[in-house]
């Protein structure tokens, strides 16, 4: 039997059974700004939907973006139980403060013992190198056992174009990235490990008497909800970037990696992270659970059956487009009775402008049983003249 297919319009009000069409007022979207960066990548975290990219799979030294992953191992480590915040880490002659004279560091002394959670803070706000070392021993036992589980997480995010060789991303010629990767893995800090995220909108530190501040200077900027995430520099590297910020119900990442000062990469980030809210929102048009359609059922208790989704429908599209969005849906086939709650029965499409911009299992909202011997008579012989 061919599949049915339904069109229903969704604008400001809801949705609406009609045949009418709304008429649709193209929105003039200006191109991504140009970015001064050796790559760069802006995406919506709800949705996945990129904005503007450049070079965003190009292989770069990520220099302390690293620490993201390292972060993040440590944040599902303590999420599973095995380690603790409170646990306390004695610190090896590899981690001691002095093996990385020329480079940002936690200061911490070889022998003395320190909390997971202050050498967390040490690596996430005042980027150190020496707290990595430490953490890296601490979960995995040596450095490049450590390495090894990076790259095994980074496999499980899909980051198929990134491999770690140490825990803070000073320069070595197989420790690489992409700022797509980079995405990916702040969206997984956010998504994952909330509670270890929030630690990236900290603006200052103080350890060992020496208080140090968060080098993502737009957690300062006053004109944007920036919370996270990370600098990164080397001469090899250039100044690098990972941000995320939030407005209304929106919330972007953006990467830049490769400028050439600090000034740079906030400026290029800033660029970005305007871009995006200035001409684009995030939308959810229907709830999980929402009822957008009664059809016809055929051979049951009663007539009519609600279709929904079970799931929420977020989409990015350029703002002020909500009104011009349009949804259909398609049967697979014609309903008939028994069918149980949450039954699979269709398709529904998202468009805007002509152009598909999502889809979602259609389901039945609702359980119908089979109508009596005389009802189901009668519904056969009106499926026989349709």
């Amino acid at each position: 039997m061919k599949s049915i297919k339904y069109k229903i319009l969704s604008g400001v009000c809801g949705l609406v059974c009609t045949a009418s069409v709304f008429s649709a007022t193209a929105q003039i979207i200006p191109a991504p700004p140009q970015v001064n960066a050796k790559g760069y990548f802006l995406v919506d975290f709800t949705t996945g939907k990129v904005i503007a990219e450049g070079e965003a799979d190009t292989k770069l030294a990520p220099a302390s973006l690293t620490k993201m992953m390292t972060s993040y191992v440590i944040g599902t480590e303590i999420k599973a139980g095995n380690i603790a915040p409170t646990d306390m880490v004695t610190v090896s002659e590899k981690a001691w403060a002095k093996n990385f004279p020329e480079s940002s560091k936690m200061f911490i002394e070889v022998g003395k013992q320190i909390s997971v959670d202050d050498l967390n803070h040490g690596i996430i706000i005042q980027s150190g190198n020496d707290a990595c070392v430490a953490m890296a021993e601490h979960i995995a036992g040596s450095e490049s056992a450590f390495a090894d589980l990076m790259n095994a997480h980074a496999e499980k995010l899909g980051m198929t174009n990134s491999h770690f060789v140490n825990s803070h991303g000073l320069d070595t010629n197989e420790h690489f990235t992409t700022p797509r990767d980079m995405a990916t893995l702040g969206a997984a800090l956010i998504r994952d490990v909330p509670d270890e995220y929030e630690v990236y909108a900290k603006k200052s530190f103080t350890f060992n008497g020496i208080k140090q501040y968060n080098r993502n200077s737009l957690l300062w900027d006053e004109s944007m909800n920036v919370d996270g995430i990370k600098t990164g520099h080397t001469s090899e590297a250039g100044y690098s970037l990972v941000t995320s910020a939030t407005k209304d119900d929106m919330r972007l990442i953006a990467v830049v990696m490769g400028t050439e000062s600090e000034r740079a990469r906030k400026v290029e980030s800033k660029k970005l992270l305007n871009y995006g809210f200035r001409f684009f929102e995030t939308i959810t048009p229907y709830k999980a659970g929402d009822s957008f359609a009664e059809q016809r059922i055929w051979m049951g208790n009663k007539e009519n059956v609600s279709l929904g989704i079970l799931e929420d429908t977020p989409i990015t599209i350029p703002r002020g487009q909500r009104k011009n969005l349009k949804a259909n849906f398609e049967l697979d086939k014609t309903l008939e009775a028994p069918l149980a709650k949450g039954t699979k029965v269709g398709t529904l499409f998202l468009q805007l402008e002509g152009e598909e911009i999502a889809q979602y299992p259609l389901v039945t909202l609702e359980e119908v049983e089979e109508g009596s011997f005389f009802s189901k008579i009668y519904d056969y012989l009106r499926l026989q003249i349709q």
